[in-house]
C-alpha cells in the first residue's frame, strides 16, 4: 500500500543531519538534487472526476454532470492533487467524486464498464473519509488480486448516509468479483455483509436491483 514519506525541514544542522542525507549549502544545490529524484510510477494512470450535486437539480441528461478532474501516474501526484482536494465528508450532499483508471468513463455506457457491477460499502455521515483513502491506496496500490477487473471506484454524499463503491468490468467473473469483495473488506477492516450489483441489473429494475454477489 502506498506511504506518504516524511520530510525534514531544509534547515537541518550538520548534527541533526541523517546518514544519506543531502545537505543544504546555501546554494540551492540541495534543492536541485532534490530535484532530480525520480518520481515513483504507478503501474496505471488514474483520473479523478466530479460530479456536481448542483447540475443534478437540473433536467440534464444522465451523466453530464460528470467531468474529469485530474490525471495522475506517480505517487507523488496523488498526494499533492489528495491532499489539496475537499475529503468526502466536506463534499455538498448529492456530490460523487471517483477515481478510475485512465480512458475509463465512470458511467454505465463506458464500453469497459458495460458489463460490469459494483460492490458497494454504507457508513454514516462523515464516516466515509477513511474508508475513501484506503480504498484508493489499495486500487492505486495494485493490492488486489484481480487488479485488472477493477475500473475504479465512487464515493457518494447523500443526505442520510454515505457510500463508497468499487467498479469491475466483468460481472459473470464470479470467482474474481468474490476475491475483489472479500479483499476490499480485509483492506478495510469491514465487518458487515457487502453486495456486488450488476450494471444491467440496476438499469432494468425501478426499485433497485438485488445483489448477485454477497460477502
Amino acid at each position: 500500500m502506498v506511504e506518504d514519506t516524511e520530510t525534514r525541514p531544509a534547515s537541518a544542522g550538520a548534527e541533526e543531519r541523517e546518514e544519506g542525507e543531502i545537505a543544504d549549502d546555501g546554494d540551492g544545490s540541495a534543492a536541485a538534487a532534490a530535484g532530480r529524484v525520480s518520481a515513483h510510477p504507478l503501474e496505471n494512470a488514474w483520473t479523478f472526476w466530479f460530479d456536481n450535486p448542483q447540475g443534478k437539480s437540473r433536467a440534464v441528461a444522465w451523466g453530464s454532470t460528470i467531468h474529469p478532474i485530474h490525471t495522475f501516474s506517480t505517487v507523488e501526484d496523488f498526494w499533492s492533487l489528495y491532499n489539496n482536494i475537499h475529503h468526502p465528508s466536506k463534499l455538498n450532499v448529492g456530490a460523487d467524486f471517483h477515481c478510475f483508471k485512465d480512458k475509463i468513463e465512470p458511467k454505465w455506457e463506458d464500453p469497459i464498464c458495460a458489463n460490469g457491477g459494483k460492490w458497494t460499502i454504507s457508513c454514516g455521515k462523515g464516516k466515509s473519509d477513511t474508508f475513501w483513502l484506503h480504498t484508493l491506496l489499495a486500487l492505486i496500490g495494485e493490492q488486489f488480486d484481480f487488479g485488472d477487473e477493477i475500473c475504479g471506484a465512487v464515493v457518494s454524499v447523500r443526505k442520510n448516509q454515505e457510500r463508497v463503491a468499487i467498479w469491475t468490468k466483468n460481472a459473470a467473473n464470479e470467482t474474481a468479483q468474490i476475491s475483489i469483495g472479500k479483499q476490499w473488506k480485509e483492506f478495510l477492516d469491514y465487518k458487515d455483509s457487502i453486495g456486488f450489483v450488476v450494471h444491467e441489473d440496476a438499469k432494468r429494475s425501478d426499485k433497485g436491483a438485488k445483489n448477485r454477489y454477497t460477502v
